[in-house]
């Protein structure tokens, strides 16, 4: 058996944000970061709040990969605030401290690691959740997981919570809009590698795969043009839709290998997360390709590859990954990120013990060990192909 969970409501398209004007709250608290405010996002956010007659506040203190003690303060100004409605505006290190706080403000006995699927919250006694993301790419107003770093171990810790789905999700393509390219291509390709690693997990099912093939398709034909052309509104609106749906399959699936390596890199050396999982996606399909062929062989086919035989479609799938990588310039291998080898070498060791350690492993079509996760990181930063 398995629960598939999503948001109560998805707003979706062109002034999305007005659903905020008839919401039902008293007090919200809205959790967020400076950007937000420079851009005019907490303001706007804001404004709809009050026409609905509902108090604001703004948590604005969170930061890239949010740590354990910023979701602390965040905790301690809910306890203080008592908001009826929390609301997680911009990208995923936003939307996860947001999950967080509200776990912290609803049981206050309990810290951010308790955040378990084990665990019974018995969320919503207090607060709503409604989560809005201004980047196209961690879904995380889709999902359960909560990624909340551990800046003192410099480690990445995978928290999930089937209670901490958002009651509402509000897509407007206006928010990402004002992403810079760069940030376009990092996101975009997270939700790429979201719904890959969704259609292979060994926990995917009918549902997360008509929502992650789609999103596989949205992808491939819309993030260059986003890339390309900060103005073309079509595009920005199929990616935001995109990065949904990618993150409502693995949600309810489950993300891989792809993911576990580019958890431990992006702790470990600072890279932003999108990147970090995305040079990893093309080594991440080689390696699997022996469990799940005519699954990625699918994949090949619903983005237009002519091939005589499963083999040759996934051949070509991987070239065509690397075409995308190159084509919003994005690195194709660990190397190309500056990071120098002897700094890499000495840091393989912890990079595979967080690799394995990962939840993101657990599902994967081809469950590696040590020696395959240090194989896999090495040839990952020269740029080889997966030969074992």
């Amino acid at each position: 058996m398995w629960e598939f969970t999503s948001p109560r409501t998805i707003v979706m398209g062109e002034g999305a944000l007005e659903y905020l004007r008839d919401v039902e709250a008293k007090r919200a608290l809205i959790v967020t970061d400076k950007v937000m405010h420079d851009l005019g996002f907490v303001s706007k956010v804001s404004s709809y709040l009050e026409q609905a007659g509902v108090e604001v506040e703004v948590f604005d203190e969170v930061e890239p990969e949010p740590s354990i003690e910023t979701v602390v303060r965040g905790g301690e100004l809910a306890k203080r605030y008592c908001p009826d409605l929390i609301v997680g505006l911009g990208g995923g290190s936003c939307m996860d401290a947001a999950k967080a706080i509200w776990v912290l403000y609803e049981r206050p006995d309990l810290s951010v690691e308790e955040i378990s699927p084990l665990v019974k919250l018995g969320l919503r006694k207090k607060a709503k959740l409604i989560c809005i993301p201004t980047t196209s790419g961690t879904g995380s107003e889709a999902t359960w997981a909560v990624v909340i770093t551990d800046a003192e171990e410099r480690r990445k810790m995978e928290l999930a919570s089937r209670e901490v789905v958002a009651d509402v999700a509000i897509l407007d393509p206006e928010l990402p809009s004002s992403m810079p390219p760069k940030l376009v291509a990092d996101t975009g390709l997270d939700a790429l590698t979201h719904a890959i690693e969704a259609y292979v997990s060994q926990w995917r099912n009918d549902f997360s795969d008509a929502l992650a093939i789609k999103a596989i398709q949205i992808v491939f034909e819309y993030l260059p043009r986003s890339y390309r052309d900060p103005s073309d509104g079509v595009a920005k609106e199929k990616m935001h839709n995109a990065a949904t749906m990618a993150g409502l399959a693995f949600s309810n699936s489950q993300i891989g290998v792809a993911h576990a390596m580019g958890h431990a890199l992006g702790a470990l050396f600072k890279i932003p997360h999108g990147r970090s999982v995305a040079v990893f996606l093309p080594y991440s399909i080689e390696y699997n390709s022996s469990e799940a062929l005519d699954r990625y062989a699918e994949i090949a086919r619903a983005i237009g590859v002519d091939a005589r035989d499963s083999e040759e479609a996934v051949s070509k799938l991987v070239e065509a990954v690397y075409g995308l990588l190159r084509e919003v310039e994005e690195p194709c291998a660990v190397k190309e990120m500056g990071i120098d080898r002897s700094s890499y070498e000495q840091r393989l060791e912890d990079l595979v013990e967080r690799a394995m350690q990962s939840t993101a492993t657990i599902a994967n079509p081809r469950v590696p060990g040590v020696e395959d996760y240090r194989k896999l990181f090495l040839y990952a930063y020269d740029g080889k192909r997966i030969d074992f």
